[in-house]
């Protein structure tokens, strides 16, 4: 079985969010980075609105992410209680412009 290398796409603004989480924190999100890049299929598929998006659990927080291609984009990550309407918002955000 080939293994195929896909690319992770991490916008700034994840980015800098993810340099103010607590270390521990931190190091469950590489590992769940980790295992979305070997099985993208490893997240929940979402509905509705956010249909053709993915999201991975990390204790309380979600990391919402797109597969495309050769790579994996996330698209933001947060905290479960919030993350889901953010997505929305960032998504129509996107649309607009």
């Amino acid at each position: 079985m080939a293994l195929t290398s896909k690319r992770l796409l991490v916008p700034d603004h994840v980015a800098d969010r993810l340099r103010h989480f607590h270390p521990a924190l931190k190091a469950g999100v590489k590992a769940a980075l980790k295992q979305i890049l070997e099985d993208p299929t490893s997240g929940k598929a979402l509905k509705d609105e956010l249909e053709g998006l993915r999201s991975y659990r990390v204790k309380r927080f979600r990391i919402i992410y797109r597969v495309s291609g050769d790579g994996v984009e996330i698209v933001t990550i947060g905290p479960r209680r919030v993350i889901y309407e953010e997505t929305f918002k960032l998504l129509m955000k996107t649309k607009e412009s």
